[in-house]
């Protein structure tokens, strides 16, 4: 969340040392700069090392609350410079569609340069294809989806383990070729909220509940969101809010949690 990169160095014994705040050239720890204004520009980074500019130095791609990126430049022995640059296309910056942006390089389609890839809060995985060729610095194109987001729903409200056919939300990636088959396979982490009835409940005393509240729960917020009501009438339908979201737990089960997917290519 803070926006520091943590390395844990290894040693000779398989472990590892402590973790410590990566640093910059001038001594300081890595972060991203930031105007008060694009605060989030810095939070929930995530950063990929690859040598990025064919210098044989490992750089740090980083990605983002805000779904950019930026480039720390590696010097080498585990130095980087302390300014990053923003990966940009066409002088705007590369950003995924959705947010917490979850780069990772590799050469995807095997022309020789490196492409980027990233998760994304919405789901599915994007790809930003590297046109300049090998050997030179990488001159990436928008993102397109390369695994399309799972289509939300008003049942996904009661999500259960059985519905489900794919990543949901919060995606994160890895790629590698799992079965040894020559081609690149897809990693994706998810995050899901699985619901189960409560207390005993048999599915349709626990469906009629659920649609009890659910006509109580949209009456208070629109309360809430009325332009119309005064200061009181406000504060009580917020308490209404707060007290009928406790009460899922009187007939809801909510295990909030994830899974990995692997997409082998074909």
């Amino acid at each position: 969340m803070a926006g520091l990169f943590q390395v844990l160095r290894g040693q000779a014994d398989g472990t590892f040392k402590k973790a410590e705040a990566l640093e910059g050239t001038d001594g300081e720890p890595l972060i991203i700069p930031v105007e008060k204004e694009n605060w989030v520009d810095n939070i929930c980074t995530r950063p990929f090392a690859v040598d990025w500019d064919g210098d044989e130095h490992l750089d740090l791609v980083v990605g983002n609350f805000t779904g950019t990126f930026f480039l720390f430049k590696g010097e080498g022995k585990g130095k980087f410079l302390p300014e990053p640059q923003q990966i940009k296309v066409d002088d705007q910056p590369l950003t995924i569609k959705g947010h917490h942006s979850d780069p990772f390089v590799i050469d995807w389609d095997g022309d020789g340069d490196l492409d980027l890839l990233s998760g994304s809060s919405e789901g599915g995985l994007q790809i930003a294809e590297n046109h300049a060729g090998a050997g030179k610095s990488p001159e990436l194109v928008a993102f397109k989806s390369l695994i399309e987001p799972r289509q939300q729903s008003a049942s996904d409200e009661t999500l259960r383990d059985e519905d489900l056919t794919g990543p949901s939300s919060s995606t994160r990636i890895w790629i590698d070729d799992m079965n040894s088959d020559g081609k690149l396979d897809v990693f994706v982490g998810d995050l899901v909220t699985l619901v189960a009835p409560a207390g005993g409940l048999t599915e349709k005393e626990f469906k009629a509940k659920y649609d009890e509240w659910q006509v109580t729960f949209a009456k208070v917020v629109k309360e809430m969101n009325s332009p119309s009501g005064d200061e009181k009438t406000q504060i009580e339908a917020r308490q209404r809010f707060q007290k009928l979201y406790s009460q899922r737990s009187e007939f809801m089960k909510e295990d909030r949690t994830g899974f990995v997917w692997l997409y082998l290519q074909k």
